[in-house]
């Protein structure tokens, strides 16, 4: 990939890592412009079921680098010239910096990131973009921009609606207040703990992996569509995804793997 991101792919799993380790992989325009590369790869590379996403060093992602957005780090101009057209839609219904965060739904394969150390401001927002969260217990996570004087605009707002309580994300917006891994998880942020989040998600994608390939894609894309749909088109999302995998060869395969207790042996 670049020296932002790296991508390794082993057994149609791909580990994917924020490779800015002696700044805790703050976002910087380098930072930004790879993360986007890296999901346009993933996307279009094939044989790859399973994502896990994860961050080099003693951090996950300490979130905006605010000397690159000053013009003071490197590419920082980029970063400032960017940051007058929020409102262009860049990057589908997204801006540059939302895509880093909604983009990880965009993915055709489940993402799974795994959070350690500092997950601050838009490295939390990056996290959400995740279908499920591995975090470490004493992690340190913050909805930080209003410390800068700013809003959460990764993304945030529509990835938190559906899974933290309204009243307590309002509470962590407005003071920024720091809490730690235990808490995401009572919170809505983390799906599960670990004291090593990196295994830990290479194991579960492992049990993914090993799912038929076309089901769990058109799972996770009805998972995507769920909180603008009314009911009648849910139902009917469901049977046609249903239509689209049901009676093909690794649908058969996964079935039969199954009775005969053996891995399966998908086609893609």
């Amino acid at each position: 990939m670049t020296d932002r991101v790296s991508i390794t792919v082993d057994n149609h799993i791909a580990d994917v890592r924020l490779n800015r380790a002696d700044k805790m992989n703050a976002l910087d325009s380098a930072m930004f412009e790879a993360i986007i590369a890296a999901q346009d790869e993933l996307a279009r590379t094939d044989g790859v079921r399973v994502v896990v996403l994860s961050g080099e060093g003693r951090a996950f992602c300490a979130g905006l680098d605010l000397s690159a957005l000053t013009g003071g780090g490197d590419s920082g101009n980029d970063t400032a010239t960017a940051v007058q057209s929020l409102q262009t839609r860049t990057h589908g219904n997204a801006n540059l910096f939302q895509a880093v965060a909604v983009g990880w739904r965009q993915v055709p394969a489940p993402v799974i990131a795994a959070v350690h150390g500092v997950c601050f401001g838009g490295g939390l927002q990056i996290a959400s973009g995740a279908d499920i969260r591995i975090t470490e217990p004493d992690a340190r996570l913050a909805v930080m921009e209003l410390k800068w004087g700013l809003v959460p605009d990764m993304g945030g707002y529509a990835l938190w609606r559906n899974t933290v309580r309204d009243d307590v994300l309002r509470e962590l917006t407005y003071t920024n207040r720091e809490f730690s891994g235990e808490e995401a998880l009572q919170y809505g942020f983390a799906t599960e703990l670990s004291d090593d989040p990196h295994a830990r998600a290479m194991a579960l994608a492992a049990d993914i992996a090993g799912k038929h390939p076309a089901a769990i894609r058109e799972a996770k894309r009805l998972f995507n569509q769920l909180p603008d749909m009314p009911e009648d088109d849910i139902l009917m999302a469901e049977s046609i995804a249903q239509e689209k995998v049901m009676r093909t060869p690794d649908q058969i395969e996964a079935v039969m793997a199954s009775m005969e207790k053996r891995a399966a042996n998908f086609s893609e």
